[in-house]
């Protein structure tokens, strides 16, 4: 059942954190929706423009319907990610998102404001919420790439002010993570002292973490004996920092480059030891079923399974 994300956070706030998953191919929407049945926990399914460019977007958004409708039990949102003005006025007025986010996070303070403000007024006459960004987060995001030393932490008066003035909805926030698979470097975390202070500032709304994925050592490991070249160190955000982050106020957490490096690793192993197989299909399905095992472990860490907010 597609439901908005207002009812979600209003259920998690504070308690446990929804997945939000940023998907491709059909492979990952079919290990999602396994996962979510097989964990009885609610999930946020992203799309990124990227996606959309790719895939199609009608043929994206009908792909995951019509997984849906085969696991109806399943209670889920559908989000654009990333979001730009074309992106977002097309996902308006097309129909099967239940929110959009806007992201004019590189943009000047009152830029990004304006261009929130914009996107909110068009999404609220569809009853579509919106999620704004403040802060940049360093790395690679689909065909973004923010160097460090141009990232910036979240300042928690501007988060209220910001709230405030464009009526968004929910609010990703960069407190020390970053996209991609090196999103931290030596004893560097998430920066809980602002994370706290924001939610001081904007107490039970809800906050977004991005760049949430957990980069598996051995999942990399594994891909560079099986001829891959991923940089040894690469490390992202610790189950401890996800518990910690929740009551913070982080009510959704973005997840999208440990799909890249399981996908990458299931199959530079496969066609390593199967290298007479050109069919996409079996390990498509080797895939599909580690997609899914992954997926349960991360309802059962943001503590999102079992959990009915309807």
């Amino acid at each position: 059942m597609i439901v908005s994300p207002h009812i979600l956070f209003e259920h998690c706030y504070g308690q446990y954190a929804i997945a939000a998953i940023n998907v491709f191919t059909l492979e990952q929407v079919l290990g999602v929706f396994r996962a979510a049945r097989a964990a009885d926990s609610p999930v946020i399914i992203q799309t990124t423009p990227v996606a959309r460019n790719y895939a199609g977007a009608n043929v994206l958004l009908e792909m995951i319907a019509a997984v849906a409708k085969n696991y109806p039990e399943v209670i889920y949102a559908v989000h654009l990610d990333h979001g730009n003005e074309a992106h977002i006025l097309h996902a308006l007025e097309n129909g099967g998102y239940a929110s959009v986010m806007i992201d004019a996070s590189h943009d000047s303070f009152e830029e990004n404001i304006k261009r929130t403000r914009a996107i909110k007024l068009k999404a609220q006459v569809k009853d579509i919420v919106v999620e704004a960004e403040l802060g940049v987060l360093s790395g690679v995001e689909d065909d973004l790439v923010v160097d460090e030393a141009s990232s910036r932490y979240t300042r928690p008066a501007d988060a209220a002010a910001f709230v405030e003035r464009t009526g968004c909805d929910s609010l990703a926030v960069a407190v020390g993570t970053s996209h991609g698979a090196y999103k931290f470097k030596g004893d560097q975390g998430i920066r809980f002292d602002i994370l706290a202070d924001i939610q001081r500032q904007l107490p039970r709304f809800p906050l977004v973490l991005h760049g949430g994925s957990a980069v598996s050592a051995d999942d990399v490991e594994r891909i560079n004996n099986a001829g891959g070249l991923l940089e040894v160190g690469a490390r992202g955000v610790s189950d401890e920092e996800i518990a910690r982050a929740i009551p913070l106020g982080i009510c959704k957490v973005n997840v999208a480059t440990d799909l890249r490096i399981l996908w990458t690793r299931v199959h530079r192993e496969f066609f390593k030891e199967q290298p007479a197989i050109f069919d996409p299909i079996v390990p498509g399905k080797l895939y599909t079923e580690a997609l899914e095992q992954f997926c349960i472990q991360k309802f059962h860490q943001l503590g999102s399974a079992g959990r009915h907010p309807l």
